[in-house]
C-alpha cells in the first residue's frame, strides 16, 4: 500500500488565513447586513500597471502567429526578463550579477517553500519570530521542524524573537545554525534592518559556515536611506545568501504570478564528507525537473516594468499602499494604540491594548468594528498580543476602517 509524508501530519489543522476566513464567513452568515472591511490577508487591490497590460495584450496576439508562437521555455526565465532585473535592481546598487544566477519563477512563496528541496533534511533551523508561516511549514513538511511542542515551538528550530522589547531586530544567536531564514522589510511586522545590523548577519553566516535565506519581497516599499534593498549591498553575502524577490505586491501580481530567485555562483553548501557544491547547479538541475518556467506572457508583463512608463506606475502603485500606511498609523495612534512598520513596508504590526490575546482581539475588531486583521500569533509565539493589518485596501476603506476603530475604542 501506498503510506503518506507522516510529517504532513505534524501541521496545525489548517493553514492561518483559512482559519481566518472561516471565522470571517461564519460573521457574515449571522450579519448579512454588516459591511466588513478586510485588513487582513496581504493581497492588493490596485490593477496592474497599464505597461504590464499592453505587454501582455503583445504577447497573446504573438502566440496566434505560428512564427512568433511561443512553447515551453527555459525552465529559468527567459533572458530578456533576467537581464532586465540584473540591469535594474542590481547594477544600480552596485551589485554585479550574471542572467544565471536568477531563476524566474511563479511567486516568492514558491521557492521560499521549494529551496530546502536542495538542502538536507537534518540541517538545523533559525527563523526570526514572528515569521511567514511557509517558512515554518515547508520544513515541518520535510521532517527539518521536528515535533510541535505545547508552547507552540517546533523542537529542531531555533526562534529569534523580534518585539517591542529589542526593537524588533533578533539578536544573533549563540550557537551555530545552519540555515537562517531572514525577511525584510518583515512580512508581518513591517520593520526593517539597516545595513549596520544586516553586515551582522552576513558576518555571522561567513564565520560559521550558514546559508541565510533572504526574503526581499516588499524591498521597493522602502523609504529609508540606511534600509538595503538587498542583502548583495553587504560585502561577503554571495557566498553566504540566497535571495527572493516578488512581483505580486510592487506590480500588483498576486494573480498573475511572477517572482525570483537569486542563487549566487560562488554559493556553496557541504557534503557530510566536506566537499563543496555550488547551489546554482544544484537548484538549476531542480528547477528543470520540476518546474516548467513561468509563462511567456506572465513574462513579458513583468519585462515590462523596467520600462521608464513601468517604473512610474509601479512608483504610483506603491505610493498609494504606503499613503495607505501612513493613514492607519496616524488613525491607530489618535485611537491611543502602539503602532510599528508601516515606514518601509505595507504591514502595521498593531499591540493589542491591556494585554488582550491576538485572536481574542480579533473576534472583538471583527464583530465589534466590523474589520478583519490577522491575529500575530499566527505568525509565531513572540507574535501574541499583536494584530497584523495590512495597507492593500483603497483609500475610502482604510479611511473608514481608522474612522470604525477609534469609535469601537472611544
Amino acid at each position: 500500500m501506498a503510506l503518506v509524508n507522516e510529517h504532513f501530519l505534524k501541521l496545525p489543522g489548517s493553514y492561518l488565513f483559512s482559519d481566518i476566513a472561516k471565522k470571517v464567513n461564519s460573521f457574515r452568515i449571522t450579519h448579512p447586513k454588516q459591511d466588513v472591511i478586510r485588513l487582513g490577508i496581504g493581497d492588493v487591490t490596485r490593477p496592474l500597471p497599464p505597461v504590464c497590460i499592453q505587454a501582455m495584450h503583445k504577447a497573446v496576439e504573438e502566440m496566434t502567429d505560428e512564427k512568433s508562437f511561443h512553447g515551453y521555455g527555459p525552465e529559468q526565465g527567459y533572458e530578456f526578463l533576467s537581464e532586465a532585473i540584473v540591469k535594474n535592481d542590481y547594477l544600480p546598487r552596485g551589485i554585479h550579477l550574471s542572467t544565471s544566477e536568477v531563476f524566474i519563477n511563479d511567486g516568492a512563496k514558491s521557492d521560499t517553500g521549494n529551496i530546502g528541496d536542495i538542502l538536507r533534511h537534518d540541517n538545523s533551523v533559525g527563523v526570526t519570530d514572528p515569521i511567514y508561516p511557509v517558512y515554518i511549514d515547508s520544513n515541518v513538511m520535510c521532517g527539518r521542524a521536528g515535533v510541535l511542542e505545547e508552547d507552540g515551538r517546533w523542537s529542531n528550530v531555533t526562534y529569534m524573537p523580534c518585539t517591542a522589547e529589542n526593537n524588533f531586530i533578533p539578536e544573533i544567536p549563540n550557537k551555530r545554525i545552519d540555515i537562517i531564514y531572514l525577511c525584510y522589510p518583515n512580512n508581518p511586522t513591517g520593520t526593517t534592518l539597516t545595513k549596520h545590523e544586516l553586515k551582522k548577519w552576513v558576518d555571522y553566516a561567513l564565520a560559521n559556515d550558514t546559508l541565510i535565506l533572504f526574503d526581499a519581497a516588499y524591498e521597493a516599499f522602502i523609504t529609508e536611506d540606511d534600509v538595503p534593498h538587498s542583502i548583495y549591498e553587504i560585502k561577503g553575502a554571495k557566498k553566504c545568501a540566497i535571495e527572493f524577490r516578488s512581483f505580486s505586491k510592487t506590480a500588483g501580481f498576486t494573480g498573475v504570478r511572477c517572482g525570483y530567485t537569486i542563487v549566487p555562483k560562488e554559493l556553496t553548501a557541504a557534503t557530510l564528507t566536506g566537499e563543496r557544491i555550488p547551489l546554482n547547479k544544484l537548484w538549476n538541475r531542480r528547477q528543470c525537473t520540476k518546474f516548467n518556467g513561468a509563462s511567456y506572457i506572465t513574462q513579458r508583463a513583468a519585462e515590462a516594468i523596467y520600462t521608464p512608463e513601468g517604473k512610474q506606475q509601479v512608483r504610483e502603485n506603491i505610493d498609494y499602499y504606503m499613503t495607505n500606511a501612513r493613514t492607519m498609523r496616524e488613525g491607530l495612534e489618535a485611537a491611543g494604540l502602539k503602532v510599528y512598520g508601516g515606514v518601509n513596508a505595507p504591514y502595521i504590526w498593531l499591540k493589542t491594548p491591556d494585554g488582550i490575546s491576538s485572536w481574542r482581539f480579533f473576534e472583538q475588531m471583527l464583530y465589534e468594528a466590523n474589520v478583519v486583521g490577522t491575529p500575530g500569533v499566527g505568525f509565531g509565539p513572540s507574535g501574541e498580543g499583536y494584530i497584523r493589518l495590512t495597507a492593500f485596501g483603497s483609500h475610502e476603506n482604510c479611511q473608514e476602517a481608522m474612522r470604525r476603530i477609534r469609535q469601537w475604542l472611544k
